[in-house]
């Protein structure tokens, strides 16, 4: 379970709670949902699809909910008045690092090949406060969890009220680009954007299963992966689902070990891919920044898709050994706003 520093929602609490500091606290969540992505994705990127379809199949779709949560926040933020800062360079984490937003050190996040390992990373990562079947080791003291976090934000944006809602509302990317996206205009709207975020990531303390999408939360797609099964209803059993479905098995030859292309030369090919994959990344942060203050069109959301798509398939490329079939990497997700071919 990740523990948050208390002081992450000290501005969420009594008369210190303020437009600007419920808008700050959006912007640590924008980062935070988004210093996951680089992690799933390179455990994503060393996946052969043939081999391990399921497992691809569970990173890619907690991977696009990632991106609905970043988009979640910043439509909170934007109805708040606030601006997302997404295109800069101290965005995107270091890693190996803690995650950013308070994340205490005990947990440090890396780029690495999927492994039982960084499975369970992931699971720590998405672990809820009381997980289902799952006995929750206690918070230390002056902690808290990304729910907490979350829910603290939602009843300051109660206190708040409506007058601290612009309007009209403004930059505000909907479900018409984003399948599960929440135009957010009031209270009711933003703790419902806030409400999906919770769900999707931890589900309900009832049931694994998300309020909105019909799929289970995060931390309950990847226990799937390390149970060896997947999740199904089992209406004999409290609470009613087992680890009881279609066998998922890790086949360890369709897991390249890709070492970090960071790690190479400057003037290697190696080095040249890492760095055109770093430049279309921090094209997609500028697309994504765009779309977050004004540019919600469809034709910023569709350039956004396309970068999407290009990452991987440098990032197939890299991992099959293209240049060198000697040598498969992995990229290296650092702020890189100069194209490498010029």
């Amino acid at each position: 379970m990740i523990r948050l520093q208390r002081s992450m929602i000290e501005g969420l609490k009594g008369d210190a709670i303020t437009p600007q500091s419920v808008c700050g606290s959006l912007q640590k969540a924008i980062e935070l949902e988004h210093a996951t992505i680089p992690i799933y994705l390179y455990a994503l990127y060393s996946l052969d699809p043939d081999l391990n379809g399921e497992i691809v199949r569970i990173l890619e779709s907690v991977v696009v909910e990632e991106m609905l949560h970043m988009t979640l926040a910043a439509n909170v933020l934007n109805a708040l008045g606030g601006s997302p800062r997404i295109d800069r360079p101290g965005f995107i984490p270091t890693y190996p690092g803690p995650l950013p937003g308070g994340v205490q050190s005990d947990l440090t996040v890396s780029l690495a090949p999927f492994s039982s390992q960084q499975l369970d990373t992931f699971l720590q990562i998405e672990e809820p406060e009381h997980p289902l079947n799952i006995k929750a080791a206690a918070l230390p003291d002056g902690t808290i969890t990304i729910g907490d976090f979350y829910k603290a934000i939602s009843d300051a944006i109660a206190v708040l009220g409506q007058g601290a809602f612009v309007n009209p509302p403004r930059h505000q990317v909907g479900p018409d680009l984003m399948r599960e996206s929440v135009i957010v205009i009031a209270v009711p709207s933003a703790q419902q954007a806030i409400r999906t975020i919770i769900d999707q990531g931890e589900g309900t303390s009832k049931s694994p299963e998300e309020i909105v999408g019909g799929d289970y939360a995060h931390y309950y797609r990847f226990m799937q992966i390390k149970k060896g099964h997947l999740l199904v209803p089992a209406p004999g059993n409290d609470p009613p689902w087992a680890y009881a479905g279609a066998p998922i098995v890790v086949n360890r030859d369709g897991v390249y070990d890709l070492s970090l292309a960071s790690t190479y030369p400057e003037s290697s090919p190696q080095a040249f891919a890492n760095d055109n994959f770093n430049y279309t990344y921090t094209s997609l942060l500028a697309s994504l920044h765009a779309l977050f203050n004004g540019d919600a069109t469809a034709a910023q959301f569709n350039r956004a898709i396309g970068l999407m798509m290009s990452l991987k398939g440098q990032a197939k490329a890299m991992a099959e050994g293209i240049p060198n079939p000697a040598v498969i990497i992995g990229p290296s997700f650092e702020y890189q706003p100069v194209n490498p071919k010029a």
